[in-house]
């Protein structure tokens, strides 16, 4: 396990185009691109990201990645309201869905006042190659993400857990749901839910985990 450093940032974006672009539940119920097809939104947000410093890869000796954890800080809720703004301007109906749907709900809740911070560690993409999974990976790659923010002195991570198989590692790690909505509730202006995820992801939740 080790921190993702910029020249590894072109390997980083290949193996998010093989696995979780296509893969995310989210992703996958609106088709936005296929495995190996590369998406410019999603990659602006994966590199900004990366730029903080503080994501995790994990590589095999062959020198392969076989899963990254992409992560971010948050300064208030005032980035989310801007990026929410942002999002308008877009014209990528798939990703604005998406992303409307997650800051809209974290909007619902303040972990920036409920924890008197001013910034938290946010895991954004949570990645295992699929010749790599069922081994805990997931799991190492959290749990080296929280000594990674323990280590830069944040009091709080938080996670936008879209499907079942990331909120149950979030959960054995000791994190904690804040907010949910179940799919099926999140209507359309027709009143006609949004996504139609696949089983056995139906629910979004926003856990957190306070580290002090």
């Amino acid at each position: 396990m080790e921190i993702i450093t910029e020249p590894w940032f072109p390997e980083v974006i290949q193996h998010l185009r093989q696995t979780f672009f296509a893969d995310e539940p989210l992703n996958k119920a609106v088709s936005l691109c296929r495995p190996g097809d590369g998406h410019t939104l999603l990659e602006k947000h994966s590199l900004s990201s990366l730029r903080d410093g503080i994501s995790v890869m994990a590589i095999t000796n062959s020198g392969e990645i076989a899963g990254v954890v992409v992560n971010g800080i948050l300064h208030g809720n005032e980035d989310t309201g801007r990026a929410l703004d942002r999002l308008a301007e877009m014209d990528d109906e798939k990703f604005r869905k998406i992303f409307t749907l997650l800051y809209e709900e974290n909007l619902k809740i303040d972990l920036f006042e409920q924890f008197s911070v001013d910034s938290i560690f946010e895991i954004r993409i949570l990645s295992v190659d699929s010749k790599f999974r069922g081994q805990g990976l997931a799991k190492e790659l959290m749990r080296k993400s929280e000594e990674v923010a323990r280590t830069n002195g944040f009091r709080v991570m938080k996670t936008d857990a879209t499907g079942m198989f990331s909120q149950r590692v979030a959960t054995s790690l000791g994190f904690l749901t804040r907010h949910e909505i179940m799919y099926d509730d999140y209507l359309d202006q027709d009143g006609s839910p949004v996504f139609h995820v696949g089983a056995p992801h139906d629910r979004l939740k926003i856990m957190y985990k306070t580290l002090c």
